[in-house]
């Protein structure tokens, strides 16, 4: 079961700056998780919310302003180029979600697909993997669409049908904890149907271990530091 770094080791540390995945990387992270938007001029940036109120105490919204505006309200902003850069540094893969809905709706993926893409060579040199998510049934197939070749993770709300996931290309499904918690089931549905299981937010021991009983591929946590000494214990 490998470890993601949920938006960096953000219990420790401001969520999505550098200083979150370089501490995931001491923490021993396998990989980073990521949230990313495209700004005003189609800078694809990491940022989770739709405004920065949240992190910055600033209303400006990302689609509706350009990364330099972004930047000086907010100085540790990262962009996709900067992460991409570091975890091929680092050999720590990539788990890239696209949030949704947004006014230049597949936009983000375009840019994804184009990056990764042009990465391909140091991508595999550093043998790092590179997976694009979405809660978004669409963007996935867009994702797919574009370069079939790409990883993608379909990702779970507790409320979606099973027939979303059953019916999506992602060779990966991203359920909430709290969907393995109420029905592990899931768990084996998942696998029966030959796709990686990628479980998010994972912080607390008795759901560490339920995912390490059940199979999780990849855990998604704030903690990754924490989930790294648990498992040791089992």
């Amino acid at each position: 079961m490998k470890i993601y770094a949920h938006r960096g080791a953000s219990q420790d540390f401001p969520e999505m700056t550098m200083a979150a995945y370089e501490g995931a990387v001491k923490q021993g992270a396998d990989g980073f998780e990521c949230d990313l938007r495209l700004s005003n001029d189609g800078v694809a940036v990491l940022w989770h919310d739709a405004d920065l109120e949240r992190c910055a105490n600033n209303k400006a919204v990302v689609s509706g302003s350009t990364y330099a505006q972004l930047k000086e309200i907010y100085p540790q902003i990262l962009t996709i180029d900067e992460i991409l850069d570091f975890a091929i540094s680092a050999k720590k893969s990539l788990l890239l979600e696209t949030k949704h809905p947004v006014p230049s709706r597949t936009a983000i993926e375009d840019v994804l697909v184009a990056k990764i893409k042009s990465e391909a060579k140091r991508i595999k040199s550093a043998e790092i993997e590179v997976n694009v998510m979405s809660f978004s049934w669409l963007a996935i197939e867009h994702i797919k669409q574009l370069d079939k070749n790409i990883e993608t993770t379909y990702l779970l709300n507790n409320y979606m049908p099973w027939i979303n996931a059953r019916y999506s290309s992602a060779r990966s499904l991203g359920p909430e904890i709290t969907h393995l918690q109420k029905d592990p089931g899931l768990a084996k549905r998942i696998k029966d149907s030959g796709r990686k299981l990628n479980v998010w937010t994972v912080d607390q021991p008795s759901d560490i271990r339920l995912c390490y009983d059940l199979g999780v591929d990849n855990l998604i946590t704030d903690r990754p530091g924490f989930v790294r000494e648990f498992l040791s214990t089992i």
